[in-house]
């Protein structure tokens, strides 16, 4: 479950329901922060453009800088800061968010090619004070140490989930199930799927049973 790469899919080299925003989302919508986060106004021009992204289930409009990349819009200028920045080259899974419920890595993708689609981070996933099941899991099995590759991992679990209930094949998968069905998801086929998240403190292990005991 160590290795560098991650599973093709269609979720892209990386690659669930709205929630709450996080604090302070609906203001920054309003005030049309520029790439610095600095909260200022700016206009679309040569090296800007104004992108809407429904964030955790909020609607939030941008004026980005074309350099700017998806993981610190959110976490600059969204103060939603569950995605890590940890290798900055899309390797360590840390940044892992969902964008219309597919995995990615939010530090390689311009934030200007997101206009119009769903994101969700870490932060939406609990509805209130009740957590996602698989929040729980990870508790309950003591998935985690630091923390810091958690967000990741969570949303990377997620999407994992959903490629194989959709019938996407990883390269464990046995060539003998049918096209289409949902692929069982066993201790294999997890640690295959996640494998692009890494985890420097080593809970590989719990990881998964967290990860069984949703989908059972």
């Amino acid at each position: 479950m160590a290795a560098p790469g991650r599973t093709p899919g269609p979720a892209g080299p990386a690659g669930p329901g709205p929630a709450a925003a996080g604090p302070g989302a609906s203001g920054l919508a309003a005030s049309r922060p520029d790439a610095s986060g600095s909260g200022a106004h700016a206009s679309p021009g040569r090296h800007h453009s104004e992108v809407e992204l429904r964030v955790n289930g909020a609607p939030h409009v941008f004026t980005v800088d074309h350099r700017s990349v998806l993981l610190d819009v959110l976490r600059e200028q969204l103060g939603l800061t569950g995605a890590k920045k940890g290798c900055d080259h899309g390797q360590c899974g840390a940044c892992t968010v969902l964008v219309d419920g597919r995995r990615v890595n939010s530090c390689l993708l311009p934030a200007v090619a997101q206009d119009g689609r769903d994101i969700t981070t870490v932060e939406g996933l609990a509805d209130g004070d009740d957590l996602h099941p698989l929040q729980q899991a990870f508790l309950d099995r003591d998935a985690f140490q630091c923390g810091y590759c958690t967000p990741g991992q969570l949303c990377s679990a997620l999407g994992a989930v959903a490629e194989a209930e959709a019938g996407h094949p990883s390269h464990v998968t046995d060539p003998g199930t049918p096209s289409g069905r949902p692929v069982p998801l066993g201790p294999d086929e997890i640690r295959e799927r996640l494998s692009g998240n890494l985890c420097r403190c080593g809970a590989y292990p719990n990881i998964v049973r967290a990860v069984e005991d949703v989908i059972r």
